[in-house]
């Protein structure tokens, strides 16, 4: 059975629409959560494919949380023996960096919906080209990645220019939140880290806002969402299926 191996740094950013989509498929999950397990060593080799999740750490937050540089390492390995890595926020951000990219401090923070913008790149990309031309998105970030020199320029937004990027064939990092469901927005607003920093933000909508947006556009996005995940877990292979010997008796 195919194993995915899937990063995540804090209980309130799970995998969300992804976890029944790679079940759906046959996929064991390994979890390792750094929140609860700061000391894990994940070792990579054996899985068929790796998922970094988002957090509100950053990458200059090493020190103060060594796990961040275990994730580097575990990303670096990834990528040497060729298999799929999907970084999302957090994880795009570590993904790059890997990359040999900076991660920087966004101008202003980008909370809520947005319009995402694929680059030519982008509409021709396999994994992103079903988001279309432009589509509203969820976002949650105060840094953005700068895209890796050897990566290729996948989405934008009119305030990031830098929101998502391919390296090589199958490992992709995306600022922003496909994985979202309603209640998983719900739970970011009613977090109060969360939601003080919406308030603290000074961007000119606040949290009735945001839901009024995700009551127009959650369904949308998650119906192209799915399309997205499916066809990166395409790459990431399918579990081969056991063979059970049939039963025999012996006289």
């Amino acid at each position: 059975m195919a194993r995915i191996l899937v990063f995540q740094h804090v209980a309130a950013e799970p995998l969300g629409t992804l976890d029944p989509l790679i079940r759906r498929r046959g996929h064991r999950i390994r979890f390792v959560n750094f929140e609860r397990e700061p000391d894990a060593q994940p070792s990579v080799d054996r899985y068929r494919g790796l998922i970094v999740l988002g957090g509100p750490m950053n990458v200059e937050d090493r020190d103060a949380r060594p796990h961040l540089t275990t994730e580097l390492r575990a990303i670096e390995r990834m990528l040497a023996l060729g298999r799929p890595v999907l970084g999302i926020c957090l994880g795009a951000q570590l993904l790059a960096h890997v990359l040999g990219a900076p991660v920087r401090r966004i101008a202003r923070p980008e909370i809520g919906w947005y319009p995402l913008h694929a680059t030519a790149h982008g509409l021709r990309d396999p994994v992103l080209a079903p988001l279309g031309a432009s589509t509203p998105v969820f976002q949650w970030h105060g840094r953005h990645f700068e895209v890796p020199s050897s990566a290729v320029h996948l989405a934008r937004t009119d305030g990031c220019e830098q929101q998502a990027f391919r390296y090589g064939d199958n490992a992709y990092g995306f600022q922003f939140h496909l994985e979202m469901d309603a209640p998983l927005i719900e739970r970011w607003l009613a977090t109060p880290a969360y939601r003080d920093e919406l308030a603290g933000s000074g961007l000119p909508h606040d949290a009735e806002a945001v839901r009024a947006a995700t009551r127009q556009w959650i369904a949308p996005m998650q119906a192209r969402a799915d399309a997205v995940f499916n066809t990166f877990l395409d790459l990431v292979g399918r579990p081969e299926r056991r063979y059970v010997l049939p039963s025999r008796e012996f006289g």
